[in-house]
């Protein structure tokens, strides 16, 4: 089979459903989907019943609500089709009652608060917007979860409230414009997944890789990626097998992976999807990192999805493309050949670029992790000041209506490179800017901030809730306008004034644009305590609560679930730090440091120059002095972190204390490292693990 007779063979999607269902029952489903309407029990117990027996033609024994709850990963709790028959034997069933709701234990799920450990039910729902999908013969039915008091205790529940919030107000802007026939708009994302690739043998031996994600010592590799050899180069044969079955193993599942390529850092990949509905999107890109991690291991190797897991080259992130369509089949973010002229478009671009200024402080916590913080603000990952990349066509027509001057535009220049037997191509009106957390790319806007770890259910979510409040603020605007045009010209204007300090189009790495910053009054957070703190702000907490997408109850549950798991993170990665050192680390360095004073005590007794053993010997003792400080320093600081309160304080103190301890510690390992013999020291270095994939 090729890649297309491969693409959808494990998913129920239309194609399935037509062969599995009958045609009223599959228009029914269809045209609830469609409209965002609740399914009917009878049309969902034919749908039950088809998938059953769709996955069962495919040797499937076991169905499993799929969820993805506040731990960041997704959740399955497995049950067999097998039921008891009235003659005594069994039947395979898949009732509308289990399709439509499960129950699942949520006690040992995060709530932040939302109920007592004790208080265990918790629901799941179907989702029948994102399709039911195969893996390793169990039928997953993508769902939500609920706790038993009906609040949200996952990611895909807001994200879908969200995108009905954005659906409802966009559709109230184009019914001022005419477009009568337009049912739905719905958000479109496309996130590009980066990853590192190194050796199982070379990772098992890293504790830190193991137990964190992440290299929590290593001094640097004589090469890293200084010379770009690495970028778009040629596959490695292990690589290549790899992302061949991880292909094809996306397509049987529906996700639609297009593009792939080596990475700027040595070990770094990256995989593109197609674009599509946002929930699916984010249940894509779940499944890919799933797959990507169980191949890998496949090919003798571990795909390492941390945002930073190697000190000095680039960390992994997920570039978010989002925009909106509708179900037309029209972007709206779409500029046309003369933008200055499309109001429609004008209009949804100002709702962005207010929703970005007016929401910073949400986009920015929305990717707020402790391992986020390592990788913002250098190495291709945009800094933690939210702004807007628009490029210079763009920002010329804005100041143009602003100003109400005149725009001329500019036709499209062709690229020509120098010799005849080349093509020659329409330049495109706007270079790229890596530098850009949110940064406009033709129809769509590339949110660059996200770590390569995280869910994009959050991103989505806030960017979703904080465009359909401006949204909402236009329509109300327009609708109650007595001339149409003239309000709308006065609207594009006044936004376009009052928020273009958003918009930046220069390095956003600079000390100027820092300082530039800190002028226009954006919010500077840069890490994950201080973004998180903003969450329940008064005007959040408003924004979620009219648009129906998170309660207060759930924001604050979410403030603390996400403080939490920054408070555990940190403390797990500094007792690894101290285990490392005290058990192995130290040890090694003084094994090393005997060689060498039995080394200089020979060498004395010949009368030889033993200068390098004495002088080595020297700073290895100091490093050793210090690094034993550092550690005894470490352990008191968790232990005093225990007796604080809140998690908020716990995480500024943690923020304030034991990170700057942590980094202190590895500074002073790193130096050992590159001065001790490398048979003596315990684990693989920088250059075995990046260099570790032949």
């Amino acid at each position: 089979m090729d890649g297309l007779d491969k693409f959808g063979i494990n998913l129920f999607g239309d194609s399935a459903m037509r062969e599995y269902m009958t045609e009223k029952g599959f228009k029914a489903y269809k045209n609830a989907v469609a409209m965002g309407k609740q399914i009917d029990y009878s049309t969902a117990c034919e749908v039950a019943d088809a998938m059953k027996n769709w996955a069962t033609d495919r040797g499937a024994t076991h169905f499993t609500h799929w969820f993805q709850p506040m731990t960041g990963v997704t959740a399955e709790k497995h049950e067999s089709f097998l039921s008891p028959s009235k003659d005594g034997g069994v039947i395979n069933e898949l009732t509308g009652k289990e399709l439509i709701h499960g129950e699942s234990d949520a006690s040992s799920f995060p709530s932040g608060g939302l109920r007592a450990t004790f208080e265990a039910r918790g629901y799941t729902a179907w989702d029948p917007t994102s399709p039911a999908f195969l893996k390793d013969n169990t039928l997953c039915i993508p769902t939500a979860f609920c706790s038993y008091g009906g609040h949200a205790l996952d990611k895909k529940t807001p994200l879908l409230r969200s995108m009905t919030a954005v659906s409802t107000q966009a559709m109230r802007i184009l019914k001022l414009f005419g477009h009568k026939e337009v049912k739905s708009v719905k958000t479109t994302v496309g996130a590009e997944q980066e990853y590192f690739l190194i050796d199982v043998k070379a990772y098992e031996k890293r504790k830190d890789l193991v137990y964190t994600g992440r290299t929590l010592f290593g001094a640097r590799s004589p090469k890293g990626q200084e010379l770009a050899d690495h970028f778009f180069g040629a596959l490695k044969p292990r690589v290549m097998a790899f992302m061949s079955e991880l292909d094809r193993e996306l397509w049987k599942v529906g996700v639609l992976a297009k593009t792939e390529h080596n990475e700027v850092a040595p070990a770094q990949h990256e995989l593109a999807p197609m674009y599509t509905t946002t929930n699916i999107a984010a249940d894509g890109n779940q499944l890919t990192m799933e797959l990507a991690q169980k191949i890998a291991r496949k090919h003798g190797m571990v795909c390492i999805l941390h945002d930073k897991p190697f000190e000095g080259i680039n960390g992994s992130g997920k570039h978010n493309n989002w925009s909106m369509s509708t179900d037309t089949g029209v972007n709206l973010l779409e500029p046309g050949d003369t933008p200055y002229d499309n109001a429609q478009f004008l209009l949804f671009l100002c709702a962005v670029i207010k929703a970005v200024d007016e929401y910073q402080d949400l986009l920015r916590l929305s990717v707020a992790t402790a391992a986020n913080d390592h990788r913002l603000g250098g190495d291709e990952a945009p800094p933690a000041i939210v702004s807007v990349f628009l490029g210079d066509e763009l920002t010329e027509i804005l100041e143009a209506l602003e100003n109400d001057l005149p725009y001329g535009g500019k036709e499209k220049e062709m690229f020509k490179l120098g010799t005849d037997v080349l093509p020659y191509f329409p330049k495109d009106t706007t270079d790229r800017n890596r530098t850009s957390p949110f940064a406009f790319t033709g129809n769509k806007f590339e949110f660059r901030m996200p770590g390569a770890s995280a869910s994009i259910s959050c991103p989505n979510m806030m960017i979703n809730t904080a465009v359909a409040e401006e949204l909402r603020q236009f329509a109300d605007e327009l609708e109650s306008a007595t001339d149409f045009k003239s309000a709308l010209h006065a609207l594009i204007k006044r936004v376009i004034k009052e928020h273009k300090r958003i918009i930046f189009n220069g390095n956003n790495y600079g000390k100027e644009w820092l300082e530039e910053s800190q002028k226009r009054g954006l919010v500077n957070a840069p890490t994950t305590p201080d973004a998180l703190s903003l969450y329940t702000q008064k005007k959040n907490i408003e924004l979620f609560e009219r648009h129906k997408v998170l309660k207060e109850s759930e924001i604050r549950s979410r403030q603390e679930i996400l403080l939490d798991n920054y408070n555990k993170i940190l403390n797990i990665e500094s007792l690894t730090m101290i285990n490392m050192a005290k058990r192995d680390i130290l040890p090694s360095i003084s094994k090393f440091s005997y060689e060498l004073a039995s080394t200089a005590k020979i060498k004395e007794e010949f009368n030889a120059d033993a200068s390098y053993e004495k002088n080595t010997l020297s700073l290895l003792a100091t490093l050793t002095g210090k690094t034993a400080e550092s550690v005894g320093k470490l352990e008191k600081l968790l232990d005093d972190a225990k007796g604080l309160g809140d998690t908020l304080s716990i995480a500024y103190f943690v923020k304030n204390n034991v990170v700057p301890t942590m980094k202190e510690l590895r500074e002073y390992v790193d130096q050992a490292e590159s001065l001790t013999d490398g048979k003596y020291w315990p684990y693989p270095s920088y250059d075995d693990i990046l260099f570790s994939v032949k």
